[in-house]
């Protein structure tokens, strides 16, 4: 993956939550999350760990669906989580 490419993510924070988020920097966001400085959300649960990732042609898809995986329920997450390990 190159690092200027829009992809929605989700990451498991050190209490075990997920969140999810947008980037069109992978790399550069999770040194923003794990130096407390990526999302309010994430600033007091780190460490945090990547676990899900998408590729995007367009910012608006990335955004589009970070808000899709929002609205799933935990067990969805957790489903979309294990087929995206199972391909890697």
């Amino acid at each position: 993956m190159t690092e200027k490419q829009n992809v929605t993510y989700m990451l498991r924070c050190s209490d075990g939550t997920l969140y999810t988020g947008w980037t069109n920097n992978i790399e550069k966001r999770l040194e923003a999350h794990n130096a407390g400085k990526g999302s309010k959300y994430t600033r007091v649960r780190t460490p945090v760990e990547l676990v899900y990732l998408e590729a995007h042609e367009t910012k608006q898809e990335a955004m589009s669906r970070e808000v899709q995986i929002k609205q799933l329920t935990r067990k969805q997450k957790e489903r979309l989580i294990a087929g995206y390990i199972n391909k890697i």
